[in-house]
């Protein structure tokens, strides 16, 4: 999957954190929801406007992210 084309980084937005789709939902904000416990229905249930293309954008960007942290401290 290519998170490119879905999660987005305003500078002016949510102080420059990376975002779904321009809209005001960070990457973060779906991680903690995860990690808190809800599931991918439960999240597109609450955010109607999410679809779980959104989700595992957030997923591969995440992984994405950690990937290049390792590289970069090894």
């Amino acid at each position: 999957m290519d998170y490119r084309s879905i999660i987005t980084i305003e500078p002016g937005k949510r102080g420059g954190k990376p975002c779904i789709r321009g809209l005001r939902v960070t990457v973060y904000d779906v991680l903690e929801y995860l990690a808190s416990g809800m599931t991918q229905e439960e999240i597109l249930k609450d955010f109607p406007y999410l679809t779980a293309e959104d989700i595992q954008a957030c997923l591969r960007y995440a992984a994405d992210r950690e990937r290049h942290l390792l590289i970069a401290n090894a």
